[in-house]
């Protein structure tokens, strides 16, 4: 998750609205982003160009943009305390950190910290 996140910073980050055209995040393989960009493209969060050839061993892709639920999913994720609560939210509760969930866990925070009742 915590790759996804900064997957999708880095695209935010970057002017122009585009993808880089070196999408490097420390710690992680470009197989490992490569892969993450791919299922952050199935996900509907980035628009993502298949770059899978035949002697790769996962799924590949290239982002090119932010996509509106990209960025939506970003608001909340945004902020570094919000995102650690989230995560440990989610891990508490023993329901794994699946996608959806933690999405819905960042927007309840984030409305509790607007004040508005989740």
């Amino acid at each position: 998750m915590d790759l996804i996140r900064a997957i999708l910073l880095k695209l935010e980050d970057h002017e122009h609205g585009f993808a880089p055209q070196e999408l490097d995040v420390p710690g992680y393989s470009d197989e490992q982003v490569g892969f993450h960009v791919h299922l952050l493209g199935q996900a509907g969060l980035l628009v993502a160009i298949d770059v899978t050839g035949m002697g790769c061993e996962s799924p590949r892709a290239l982002a090119r943009s932010l996509t509106w639920q990209g960025y939506e999913f970003l608001e909340p994720a945004r902020s570094e305390p919000l995102w650690r609560k989230a995560l440990s939210q989610v891990g508490k509760a023993g329901a794994g950190a699946s996608f959806e969930i933690l999405k819905l866990v960042l927007v309840n925070l984030a409305k509790n910290q607007i004040g508005i009742a989740g």
